[in-house]
């Protein structure tokens, strides 16, 4: 009786260790699994969501959020639509948790993409400038040509279509200073 007892004992304590070394090993696999978790994926999966989002600059920006390439990701707040790059972000509100991994043809979609696409359409938007950490500024314009690294800014008055007398100055912005654009009218992004 007493050998049964010792032997019973034994083998529950090997089974708890088996079941901690269990928990362990899937504990550890999450934490990797996590780890290689990039933020656009997480912000495919919150498509259709509404995001607050809080620029480095400081101004909150919200909306539905409607598309998400490599670099950037479009917010629809009626009438307009806001394009954001990541680096310009310093707080998302609103993602979740789910992961939507990315099918190859948005990696390819850069910040230069989707301006290219607003300098093809010609399309007024409002170019808000990151300064300095608490500071913005807004420039009104139409995207004349997209680099690799920055694009030109016809610069208008606000709401003024762009012709040659109503172009004040080109300016040339760095992709690096680019705190988010703001289309105009409700044109589409």
């Amino acid at each position: 009786m007493r050998w049964d007892a010792l032997f019973q004992d034994m083998e529950a304590q090997l089974a708890a260790e088996q079941r901690l070394v269990l928990e362990s090993e899937v504990s550890e696999r999450a934490r990797v699994e996590i780890a290689g978790i990039a933020l656009a994926d997480r912000l495919r999966a919150a498509l259709g969501r509404e995001l607050a989002v809080l620029l480095s600059s400081g101004l909150q920006v919200s909306g539905v959020l409607a598309h998400v390439g490599s670099e950037w990701i479009v917010l629809n707040e009626a009438p307009q639509q806001w394009l954001v790059p990541y680096s310009a972000v310093a707080r998302y509100q609103g993602v979740g948790r789910d992961v939507l991994q990315d099918s190859g043809v948005r990696a390819r979609m850069g910040l230069a993409s989707a301006l290219r696409g607003l300098a093809r359409d010609r399309s007024e938007v409002t170019v808000h400038l990151a300064m300095a950490a608490t500071q913005e500024r807004a420039l009104f314009g139409v995207i004349d040509r997209v680099g690799k690294d920055h694009f030109d800014l016809a610069v208008t008055s606000a709401g003024e279509a762009r012709r040659q007398g109503n172009v004040s100055s080109v300016v040339t912005v760095p992709f690096a200073t680019l705190a988010a654009l703001r289309s105009l009218r409700g044109q589409e992004l």
